[in-house]
């Protein structure tokens, strides 16, 4: 079978090498920056004289090579396509670091303001390994002297100083202590406790600075961009940039009062105070979650221990990646699916049969863990901000489109047309997605792109 593959992935170069259209498809996939499954579209643009109805210019996939032109596929998943990742990751690169030292439609004054970074991480569902280091030196995992045995006849201990890419790493000493069912549903829940912690965080500033919430908002603006990152037992925690502006945003300064002091009590006094109630299940009582014990909390500074590059850079790494990180798959589960075959570690397997169960109850269909069983639970964005943080992905993406239509527009490949007097029609349709196993070889030595073992499948329209 190998080599009736290898056969069939040269054929694929040999054909698509002799294509008359060759160098056409090469700059369609340069295009695209070496994306692992591109889309493939079908359709034409019109450009139309208003006044008069003349067609000025006409632009169809029937002239392109295999009839489709084709496009990045956009994902923020590292797992499925590192090239569209990277243009994520960057992109949220600048609109991070654009709310901490300006840019992009933020002015540079921005950095004055206080401003912290915060990880709010989640509560223990069980003791798991983990791998500890203290001034460099690795110590053992879970060391207990007179360690408990478990009702299922465990040793709640561990000796081992595990290697960091061991594994084992997040699974529980005994999974059948581990409380699977709080783990789902912090996952589930835990926007919403976000959202709580937003306003605590509101309400507490208020109330150190003797305002009422009314009285807050005329004088000051409290902005936040997040990630979620998921652990290694497959839990989220949030990294946070909290900043305080003036009543206009990042464009007015805030109030002498409004200090990073201030800031940092609020933070850990909402990180103390919110808490969400997991539904009742099982006969058991219902739950209340918090935030785990663990709150790290540190300012922000231009030049300082924790600049605005470094935690730009952290956020935007993670929100590239999703649960695929703990050891799952990055695309949704069918119910019907043989959970026990699929190529996953048994922690996550577990977590995902949870959440199947779960799912399946009375009462609960409103937390969708099901269809989110993938993400263990976890449906909320991973990475979001509030309004007057910074600039959008959507205007950084506008201003990349701009560029290159302008590009384009320079160099005679476009023509240029006076936007309000021409009438552009276009219509597109969806044709596929993907290489074959020949035109990913091929894309790969083009772009300096790495190519998997199996690479994507083309994917044909299907009506």
């Amino acid at each position: 079978m190998p080599n009736t593959t290898n056969a069939h992935t040269v054929a694929g170069m040999i054909a698509r090498l002799h294509d008359p259209q060759y160098a056409r498809w090469a700059a369609q996939i340069k295009a695209t920056g070496g994306c692992r499954q591109p889309i493939h579209l079908r359709g034409h643009v019109l450009h139309v004289d208003q006044a008069t109805g003349a067609l000025l210019h006409r632009y169809s996939t029937s002239t392109e090579p295999d009839g489709v032109l084709r496009v990045p596929c956009k994902t923020r998943r590292a797992s499925r396509c590192p090239s569209c990742a990277e243009t994520y990751r960057a992109d949220t690169y600048h609109l991070i670091r654009a709310g901490l030292a300006g840019g992009k439609g933020v002015p540079e004054t921005v950095s004055a303001h206080p401003c912290l970074f915060v990880t709010l991480t989640a509560p223990s569902f069980g003791t798991v390994h983990t791998r500890r280091e203290r001034d460099g030196k690795l110590l053992p995992c879970h060391p207990r002297r007179d360690a408990e045995t478990c009702p299922h006849g465990r040793v709640m201990s561990c000796t081992a100083r595990h290697g960091a890419d061991e594994e084992c790493l997040g699974e529980p000493l005994c999974p059948d202590c581990y409380d699977y069912s709080g783990s789902v549903f912090f996952n589930a829940l835990a926007p919403e406790l976000w959202r709580r912690f937003t306003l605590a965080l509101r309400r507490h500033v208020a109330k150190l600075t003797g305002h009422s919430l009314k009285g807050l908002r005329e004088e000051l603006s409290i902005a936040f961009a997040k990630v979620a990152e998921y652990q290694r037992r497959g839990v989220v925690h949030f990294h946070a940039v909290i900043r305080l502006d003036g009543p206009e945003g990042p464009d007015s300064p805030p109030p002498a009062w409004a200090t990073s002091d201030v800031l940092a009590q609020a933070v850990r006094h909402a990180h103390q105070a919110v808490t969400v109630t997991a539904p009742a299940v099982d006969s058991k009582p219902s739950v209340v979650l918090r935030w785990g014990a663990q709150l790290d909390v540190r300012p922000i500074t231009l030049g300082g221990d924790l600049t605005d590059q470094a935690v730009a850079g952290y956020i935007a790494k993670y929100a590239t990646k999703a649960a695929e990180c703990v050891g799952t798959l990055d695309r949704r589960i069918n119910a019907t699916e043989d959970l026990a075959a699929l190529p996953i570690r048994e922690h996550p397997r577990r977590l995902i049969a949870e959440c199947f169960r779960l799912g399946s109850l009375d009462g609960l269909a409103d937390l969708r863990l099901a269809e989110w069983a993938h993400m263990l639970g976890f449906r909320g964005h991973f990475s979001t901000k509030s309004r007057h943080y910074s600039t959008t992905l959507g205007q950084i993406r506008t201003e990349r489109a701009d560029y290159r239509r302008n590009e384009e527009t320079s160099t005679g490949r476009l023509p240029l047309f006076d936007e309000d007097t021409v009438l552009l029609i276009s219509h597109w349709s969806y044709a596929g997605k993907g290489l074959s196993a020949g035109d990913a070889v091929l894309a790969a030595a083009l772009t300096g792109s790495y190519v998997a073992d199996h690479p994507t499948r083309l994917e044909p329209s299907h009506g």
